[in-house]
């Protein structure tokens, strides 16, 4: 059954015959997918009063496991932002209670951000809720299917990492 972007793509071929039009069949479909993806982090975060900008960085200091700790410096290569978005950004999290910043044992002149328990809380329910949203969105595809579409994505990512 054709989908939107078959419509699309059927469209430009008939206005612009002149047009390879093959790379909308692939990355327009991707794109609109990347939207419904972000829409159902947004839900997912929003249900827990968790901002992006802190699901991110709670999220890179639980991957990294117990003590569940990084440095600034690390956590701005995890997350990609400056220096001061993310000393704002402990800040503020330090603040609410999801982190705490501690001396580094080894040299005194590095701070480390810890996950607290409430902190990890928070990202471990997140994490659940947003799982749910994700697998929601995968459910048409067999197990099979998602295993290929995810090694074809790492393909086209390839590039760009």
């Amino acid at each position: 059954m054709p989908d939107q972007v078959d419509r699309l793509v059927a469209a430009w071929r008939r206005e612009r015959p002149d047009l390879d039009v093959e790379p909308l069949e692939v990355l327009s479909r991707v794109s609109r997918l990347a939207r419904r993806l972000e829409l159902a982090r947004k839900e997912a975060l929003e249900q827990l009063a968790l901002p992006q900008w802190q699901f991110d960085v709670l999220t890179a200091l639980r991957r990294a496991g117990p003590p569940y700790e990084m440095t600034p410096g690390e956590l701005m290569a995890e997350t990609l932002v400056t220096s001061g978005t993310m000393t704002h950004r402990v800040d503020q999290m330090a603040l609410a209670g999801l982190v705490t910043r501690q001396p580094d044992p080894n040299d005194g002149r590095v701070v480390r951000v810890r996950l607290t328990a409430s902190g990890r809380a928070a990202v471990d329910g997140a994490m659940g809720n947003l799982l749910e949203r994700e697998r929601a969105l995968l459910v048409r595809l067999a197990p099979a299917d998602r295993s290929r579409l995810a090694g074809l994505l790492r393909t086209l990512l390839e590039g760009f990492d």
